[in-house]
């Protein structure tokens, strides 16, 4: 017997739109940060787009879950059943890539916080980033700043896999209504 929605107390539908929407928001604002911020932190040039990119993609699947949830949309949690798999692998592939960066740049960051806040030097002149690295990412240090992406970017795959079910568990349910709808007594 499979759990309708394990770990929320909202029912299969409302919980799930409800996670959607979590997801929504953390994944637009981190694609926001990233795009912003994300040359202070990753130094390749269109890597931090990359990862923005992404993170936009996830919301957008997650907005479109949402409405697919909402309106009890076959169709919409269908598609959103075939994303959620890709998206995952995807994320999870720019999970790793992320960890190992920060470490590789780690002497960057320092350097950056180190040095007032400017941009690391070859960044700056190839015009990847303006402006000052945000006092936050150096008052918190690496370790801190390592520490937070790496637990942020598992929650994130968790919240994601967990999604995956809810709307995997939600369209079975759409599938099994629908064929008992049409069964003559």
């Amino acid at each position: 017997m499979w759990c309708d929605n394990c770990c929320l107390i909202f029912p299969l539908r409302a919980g799930g739109m409800i996670w959607a929407t979590i997801i929504f928001l953390y994944s637009f604002i981190g694609g926001i940060i990233l795009f912003r911020y994300g040359p202070f932190l990753f130094f390749v040039y269109p890597e931090w787009q990359i990862y923005g990119g992404i993170a936009l993609a996830v919301a957008l699947v997650a907005a479109i879950t949402t409405l697919g949830l909402g309106n009890r949309s076959y169709t919409w949690c269908r598609a959103c059943v075939v994303l959620w798999p890709f998206l995952i692998v995807i994320s999870a592939i720019r999970d790793v890539i992320i960890i190992v960066e920060l470490e590789r740049g780690k002497e960057k960051i320092q350097w950056e916080c180190a040095n007032g806040g400017q941009l690391w030097t070859t960044s700056a002149t190839a015009g990847y980033g303006t402006g000052n690295t945000p006092s936050v990412f150096c008052t918190a240090g690496f370790s801190s700043l390592n520490a937070a992406f790496i637990v942020s970017v598992l929650v994130d795959l968790v919240f994601q896999i967990y999604m995956m079910f809810i709307v995997w568990r939600y369209s079975t349910r759409l599938e099994h209504y629908s064929s008992l709808k049409y069964v003559e007594a």
